[in-house]
């Protein structure tokens, strides 16, 4: 088969997709990678772009302090993220998931300082062997649902609940979330993101300390740590329900009009 009949095939699954999802369009201006903040309660108008201060040089212009104030944090965040994982070391003998056939640490991966972060339940299998979360089936749907609200894989920042793969993919144990999650609330506090997704009913149900059901949940958002918490289906059930995948587009529209400010 040709490069050409590939990206084709390709670009008909993309669409496919979206359609599931409910999408009716796509924006083909490229500011929205480069977003500016917006308060809250305000309506998101249009990107701008950075003013400029001149130098004593005409010919030279510079980002102004506000900008490199935001490097400096952004610095001192990823900084702090590797000072914790260094902390909980590559091999970490915390709770009894270390004997029972993990192979590694799962940490985190992404921005430092995002605007949204991506928490799941555990790493599954092929998180457990590339030490990254989400690189799967069901990794690759979450990176599309990403996309699909205007960002990048890149621009948010993706965690678990607990680092270690329990065997078979079973839910983790009390004594292993009362171990771990204090490391991810602290990379919660670290990467301070103003929107948080919870996938899944395990996530969900840990963060919010609650036993409500994930179908309950969902379609809200919830206070949690300074940020907006929103529960929605975990892309790994997606794939076993496609069903659920417009509820979810609704739960990540949420999710981009919190980020924009259009919704409290």
């Amino acid at each position: 088969m040709s490069d050409a009949s590939d990206g084709r095939g390709q670009l008909r699954a993309h669409l496919q997709f979206y359609g599931e999802l409910g999408v009716t369009g796509f924006s083909r201006d490229p500011r929205w990678r480069r977003r500016p903040p917006v308060a809250p309660g305000q309506v998101e108008t249009g990107a701008a772009p950075l003013p400029m201060a001149a130098s004593a040089d005409d010919d030279v212009l510079r980002v102004p302090d506000v900008a490199e104030d935001s490097l400096r944090s952004q610095a001192e965040q990823a900084d702090a993220l590797a000072s914790l994982q260094a902390h909980i070391g590559p091999s970490c003998q915390r709770c009894k998931l270390c004997a029972l056939g993990r192979q590694q640490v799962v940490y985190g991966v992404g921005n430092p300082a995002a605007d949204l972060m991506i928490i799941g339940e555990a790493p599954g299998a092929d998180e457990d062997v590339q030490g990254i979360p989400f690189v799967g089936r069901a990794g690759q749907l979450l990176t599309k649902i990403i996309e699909a609200i205007d960002l990048r894989r890149d621009d948010v920042y993706i965690a678990n609940v607990i680092k270690c793969r329990p065997p078979g993919n079973r839910n983790p144990e009390p004594d292993e979330v009362a171990t771990c999650e204090p490391f991810l609330l602290q990379q919660i506090d670290i990467v301070q993101p103003r929107v948080v997704v919870a996938l899944g009913k395990f996530a969900a149900q840990t963060l919010l300390q609650t036993d409500t059901p994930i179908t309950r949940l969902r379609g809200q958002a919830y206070p949690f740590r300074d940020a907006a918490l929103v529960p929605t289906f975990h892309p790994a059930y997606l794939l076993r329900s496609p069903d659920k995948k417009r509820e979810t587009w609704e739960d990540m529209k949420l999710v981009r009009a919190l980020l924009r400010g259009e919704a409290r």
